[in-house]
């Protein structure tokens, strides 16, 4: 098997050539460890944990460790690690990608390097697409290496803080991107260490790497609570923008889905409100309501971004077609499309924390992936994560054929088109499975095909589970299936009695998707493990990938070209052209990717240094140290405030800095006269003194652990306080970075240079803000001493 493995396989191919050998030696061991007792199988683990201790590492002991999961396998399951999934495995135990296409078995590929950096003991994440998922791998896969005598956990919503601590400190924990990345930022928002619930990021597998790090990663995790933006104002500027005209108020432009208010809509605005200047200042508010009304009128399409379901805005996933239960638009933009489709405009939300997926998943010491789909993001993949795409051979001989892309003028010929094929298929007893790019496609899609009087069944994503259910039986004679081009990723399709015979399930795309790595996918969904199957897309230039182009490209192309007398395009080259489109479009989603996560990699450090802040208060008992510090950089800053180098000591605010002296040190035994007339450097030099006079009476605290307990929730408190408005600050820089127009400077390095004087005003308010705090703490400390002591008398 291997031998002809390796001669279908590309010989340029070195990392595969190379991983064959250590295949080689696997294979090897297998009779050897197929003799073994299911007890001497057992305690492999812990002869390999010993082999660590002492000294050995991971590559020493992988092929022995590969060969005992799949014996397990085999025993527990019954099924056996093909050649082509060890090859997987050792990608995945490098930091690799394995492209591995569909019905490959990546699921079964996942034990090996889990079960093999599971024996460090710092926890292996198994990242999947959705919580069923999830389940479903951690109840089936999971059963490997609890054979083994590895601890297995799930971690899903809605399980308790206890539950989450047990999952987590399970040797592997089975869960979805998301919800690793939510616990990571409410890890960050506890008071006590306790509460806390993530170990360290060690080692990950992202199973449909792609959809989760490329796709998912145009929108960031965000944890927010009630804020007090003004919901009835949506009403009224939602009618205002209904009155407003393309090209005269507003110019929209589909390629990066930016919009930008013209003069005129900003006049009609200032009209209505009575207003001087809408760009004032005290203006921001209205200006942002606009711009969220705005933008859920021109660009949120209804049943295609999201659906009204009752009284609710419901989010569809653009790459799934599934309802992303529990999540809402962020900024006023949920609350503008409520306005929009009249439902009640429910509170806004302030963002408390927030991440980036890729800053998230970066964190990870090793990271790696599966999929079928990776080539195409390969640049992306190494740019962003670090990682290569290594791609696996497939375990028999791919004979799916994929049929030429059919290309119509108009949307209506298409359809006439799709029909005509599904009932041709049909007819002779052939599955058929019909992708869509959103629930409204498959809902017009769907009543054409009742007209022709054809028994479908449309998949709208319900439930997650009833979709993997539904998806799993497109493969049976006769049935006729619409679905979104992702739905029931990770489910396999199986072929039913005689398809094969009939050429096993065809599959028909009806609009490219804006990536093609989508359409790889749904061409994926058959043709598994050497089964027949065929695929095509038959779509129009109508199609809503289109409109994401450059319009006055498209109508110049438009013009060139020739029909046939069903629509068909015929010249100049549709195909070509399809392609082009894509490969643009796509590349505006890349640099869309790419400039939220140089805007983020600004963020991201600054977040650091707050939850390295946050975590080492949370695991100091003695915080009086910290306290002090804070104190000493804002006495600091004092003088740096009052007494400006530019100016003349005489004319320095000693009034101020006094008063300021007498908020932060306590029993301050200093008067402003002895301020005044000096230079700089005694000025520092007495409050220097007062500073460590203060700190030696503070001896008598720093034995206080109540006390001590007190400031350290004191100083939580102060550092949320001041890190969630901020987020909000640095939202707006972000907002803005397309608005500036400073000469032919760098909008980028404007925006590094904003968040760092940002920053350092956070941090200078915080220690501000914490000295005068501890002062307000130590005056009460001292009356209830002195209270103790009177009673005690």
């Amino acid at each position: 098997m291997l031998a002809m493995m390796k001669r279908i396989f590309d010989e340029g191919s070195r990392e595969v050539h190379k991983l064959t050998k250590h295949v080689d030696k696997i294979n090897a061991l297998e009779e050897e460890i197929s003799r073994l007792s299911d007890e001497e199988l057992m305690s492999s683990t812990a002869h390999f944990k010993q082999k660590l201790q002492e000294g050995k590492t991971l590559d020493d002991i992988k092929e022995v460790a590969f060969a005992v999961v799949r014996e397990a396998s085999k025993r527990v399951l019954g099924l056996r690690h093909y050649d082509v999934q060890m090859i997987g495995g050792l990608v995945l135990h490098n930091g690799d990608i394995a492209e591995m296409q569909t019905g490959e078995g990546k699921t079964l590929v996942a034990t090996l390097p889990s079960y093999l950096h599971a024996l460090q003991g710092k926890g292996v994440h198994i990242i999947t697409a959705n919580e069923y998922l999830a389940r479903r791998d951690y109840e089936t896969m999971g059963k490997i290496h609890e054979f083994l005598g590895l601890t297995v956990g799930l971690n899903i919503s809605q399980i308790s803080p206890y539950e989450k601590v047990e999952a987590y400190n399970a040797d592997i924990t089975y869960g979805t991107g998301t919800e690793f990345g939510f616990d990571y930022l409410r890890d960050n928002m506890v008071h006590n260490a306790e509460e806390k619930v993530q170990r360290s990021l060690h080692y990950a597998i992202v199973d449909e790497i792609d959809s989760i790090l490329i796709d998912e990663a145009r929108t960031p995790l965000i944890i927010a609570n009630k804020s007090n933006l003004s919901t009835e104002l949506f009403y009224v500027t939602a009618e205002i923008v209904k009155t407003f005209s393309k090209d005269v108020d507003y110019e929209f432009y589909p390629e990066t889905k930016q919009i930008v208010l013209a003069e005129a809509g900003a006049k009609a605005v200032e009209e209505a409100f009575g207003l001087e200047n809408l760009y004032d200042a005290e203006h921001r508010e209205l200006l942002h309501h606009l711009m969220q009304s705005l933008r859920a009128a021109v660009v949120m399409r209804k049943d295609v971004d999201y659906i009204v379901r009752g009284n609710d805005i419901l989010l569809v996933d653009q790459f799934t077609g599934r309802i992303m239960e529990g999540r809402t638009f962020s900024e006023g933009l949920h609350q503008a499309i409520e306005a929009k489709e009249g439902v009640v405009v429910k509170e806004e939300n302030d963002t408390q924390a927030t991440i980036t997926v890729q800053n998230y998943f970066r964190m990870y010491q090793t990271l790696c992936g599966m999929t079928g789909s990776a080539t195409p993001a390969k640049r992306e993949f190494l740019d962003t994560y670090g990682i290569n795409v290594v791609t696996i051979p497939t375990n028999k001989p791919r004979i799916r054929i994929d049929l030429e892309d059919i290309v119509y003028a108009k949307k209506e010929d298409k359809v006439k088109r799709i029909v005509q094929e599904v009932t041709q298929h049909h007819k002779n007893g052939r599955p058929v499975l019909i992708g869509t790019t959103s629930i409204e496609q498959s809902e017009k899609l769907s009543e054409h095909l009742k007209k022709a009087k054809i028994e479908h069944r449309i998949l709208n994503a319900k439930t997650v589970e009833d979709e993997a259910k539904l998806i799993a039986t497109a493969g049976q004679k006769g049935q006729v299936m619409l679905a979104t081009n992702m739905a029931g990723r990770g489910t396999d399709i199986t072929l039913g009695e005689g398809v094969a015979e009939l050429g096993g399930l065809h599959i028909i795309g009806t609009e490219k998707h804006e990536s093609a790595r989508i359409d790889m996918q749904l061409r994926g969904r058959t043709g598994r493990q050497g089964d027949p199957g065929s695929t095509q897309f038959i779509i129009s230039l109508e199609d809503d990938l289109f409109n994401a182009y450059d319009l006055e490209e498209l109508d110049r192309w438009k013009k060139k070209l020739k029909t046939n007398e069903e629509g068909l395009v015929i010249t100049p080259d549709p195909i070509k052209f399809v392609r082009k489109v894509q490969e643009t479009v796509e590349g505006a989603h890349f640099s869309a990717r790419s400039h939220l996560l140089k805007l983020d990699d600004v963020v991201d450090q600054q977040r650091k240094v707050i939850y390295k802040k946050r975590n080492l208060l949370l695991e100091t008992e003695i915080v009086l140290p910290d306290v002090l510090e804070h104190i000493k950089k804002h006495l600091n800053d004092l003088v740096e405030k009052y007494c400006l180098e530019e100016e003349l000591f005489e004319e320095w605010n000693i009034s101020g800095l006094y008063e300021e002296l007498t908020l932060s040190i306590h029993h301050l035994d200093v008067k402003q006269e002895d301020l005044t007339g000096i230079e700089k450097e005694a000025i520092q030099k007495i409050i220097t003194d007062a500073y460590d006079k203060y700190v030696n009476e503070l001896k008598d605290i720093e034995k206080d652990l109540d006390f001590q307990k007190q400031i350290k929730s004191m100083m939580l408190r102060e550092l949320d306080s001041k890190w969630i408005p901020h987020i909000e600050v640095m939202n707006v820089l972000k907002e803005g970075i397309s608005m500036r127009s400073y000469g032919q400077e760098d909008p980028y390095r404007l925006y590094e240079f904003d968040a760092f004087e940002e920053f350092n005003h956070l941090l200078r308010d915080l220690d501000s803000t914490i000295s005068r705090s501890f002062l307000a703490y130590v005056k009460h400390w001292e009356i209830q001493m002195q209270e103790m002591e009177e009673h005690n008398e």
